[in-house]
C-alpha cells in the first residue's frame, strides 16, 4: 500500500512523481489524448485517489506540464541563442521550428492548452498558467529581438504562426492508429504526416521572410 505524504518534500516528490508518469505515458501511447488519472496513479505507484491530494483533474496536471514547456522552450532557445546577433529572418526562424521540434511533449500539449486544458482548471490556476506562460513568451520574444534583424512585432507575428503551426502539423505528423492504417493504404494522404520539423522550418521561414519583407508589424 502506498504511504501518505506527510511532509511539504514528500509531497513536492510524489507531485513529480505524477508529472514524470504523465510524460512517460504520453510518448509510449503516442500523446497526452491517451493519458488519463488512472494510469498516471498507477504508474507512479499510488492509490486512485490519491492523485486528488496533488492535482484536482487530470487537466490541472497536463496543464502543469504545459506551463513547463514554455519555460524548457525559452531555456533551450536562449542556449540556441547565446552569443548571437543579426540573425536573418530566416536563421530566426529556423531557431523557432528547430527548438520547439526538440520539445515533443510541448508540441503536442499546444494543441491541447487552448482546446480543453485551461478552460477547464479553476480560474487560479488558469491566471497561474496565463502569467507563467507569458513572461516566458515575452522572455522569447525579446531574445529572439535582441539577436535578429526583425522587428518586435515581426518577431510577435512569427511566434503567433510557430505555435499555430506546431499544433496542427504535431497532431498530423502523429496520427492515430486508424489514420496510420489509413496513409499505409492510401499514401497519397500521408504527405501531411511526414517531415514534421523540415515543414514547421520551412513554413516558418517562409513567413519570417514575408514579415521582414513588409507584410508584417515594424514596431
Amino acid at each position: 500500500m502506498a504511504r501518505r505524504a506527510r511532509t511539504p518534500e514528500a509531497k513536492a516528490r510524489r507531485a513529480e512523481d505524477l508529472l514524470e508518469a504523465a510524460r512517460s505515458l504520453a510518448a509510449e501511447r503516442g500523446g497526452v489524448r491517451h493519458v488519463t488519472l488512472a494510469a498516471v496513479t498507477e504508474a507512479a505507484g499510488l492509490h486512485p485517489s490519491a492523485v486528488r491530494r496533488y492535482f484536482a483533474s487530470r487537466e490541472e496536471l497536463l496543464l502543469e506540464l504545459a506551463e513547463r514547456g514554455w519555460y524548457r522552450w525559452r531555456g533551450i532557445l536562449a542556449e540556441e541563442l547565446a552569443g548571437d546577433r543579426g540573425r536573418t529572418p530566416p536563421e530566426t526562424a529556423a531557431a523557432v521550428g528547430s527548438t520547439l521540434a526538440a520539445l515533443p511533449l510541448f508540441c503536442d500539449l499546444l494543441t491541447h492548452v487552448p482546446l480543453s486544458l485551461e478552460g477547464e482548471v479553476g480560474i487560479d490556476r488558469a491566471r497561474r498558467y496565463k502569467t507563467r506562460s507569458f513572461e516566458a513568451y515575452d522572455a522569447i520574444v525579446d531574445a529572439l529581438t535582441t539577436t535578429g534583424t526583425m522587428t518586435t512585432g515581426q518577431v510577435r507575428d512569427l511566434v503567433t504562426a510557430a505555435l499555430g503551426l506546431t499544433a496542427n502539423l504535431w497532431q498530423l505528423a502523429h496520427p492515430t492508429p486508424t489514420l496510420a492504417r489509413l496513409y499505409a493504404e492510401e499514401p497519397r494522404w500521408a504527405h501531411a504526416a511526414l517531415d514534421f520539423e523540415a515543414r514547421l522550418v520551412r513554413l516558418l521561414q517562409a513567413t519570417a521572410t514575408g514579415l521582414a519583407g513588409g507584410g508584417g508589424p515594424q514596431a
